[in-house]
């Protein structure tokens, strides 16, 4: 809870991949608020026993929303989908005003490797930035498990799509903090 707290308020981009982590990992769990807490909670010698409960329900919340949206078994909470929504209209944005110049290069770089990350994904019907979330997760996956085989793969999407998620995720920021107008000088 405190991990996700801080992730979003620092990096949008960090925090969708930390929930996605996290729903991933309490599936492995099966849901079990016992397994939950003994993994996620109890090891935290920084937290009390009101702390440790109050965590406990957090995530308990998590697992109720997962099964709620019918995503026991695979899939993304709709919160974090409407953030990359939120996102993907961001990078629309910066596609056509002028305080997206140095983004649209960032982006030009990666544009004609995504018909390739597209069939890897094996999803056609979602757009560019959920598209890269879905790789840099899959490559954040494929690190967890050790799996070298992919290595090529893994450093060219991480070259490519990282400094495009970085720099929208950082734009993301200003943007909500206002310390960016992005119909100044229109």
């Amino acid at each position: 809870m405190d991990i996700a707290v801080s992730k979003r308020k620092e990096n949008i981009a960090e925090y969708i991949l930390y929930l996605w982590q996290l729903e991933d990992l309490l599936r492995a769990l099966q849901f079990s608020p016992e397994a939950i807490y003994s993994t996620l909670v109890a090891p935290r010698k920084d937290l009390d026993e009101q702390q440790k409960s109050a965590f406990l329900i957090w995530y308990m919340d998590i697992v109720n929303l997962l099964r709620k949206e019918d995503k026991e078994e695979s899939g993304h909470l709709e919160h974090t989908l409407h953030l990359i929504g939120d996102m993907h209209n961001l990078h629309l944005q910066l596609m056509q005003h002028p305080i997206g110049a140095h983004y649209r290069k960032t982006f030009a770089a990666l544009e004609p490797q995504l018909p390739m990350l597209r069939g890897l994904v094996k999803k056609e019907d979602i757009c560019d930035t959920e598209l890269c979330f879905r790789a840099l997760y899959a490559v954040m996956l494929y690190r967890i498990k050790g799996e070298t085989k992919h290595a090529e793969a893994i450093k060219d999407t991480m070259e490519l799509v990282s400094p495009v998620i970085a720099e929208l995720a950082a734009m993301y920021g200003k943007v909500e903090r206002g310390e960016v107008d992005l119909y100044k000088d229109m």
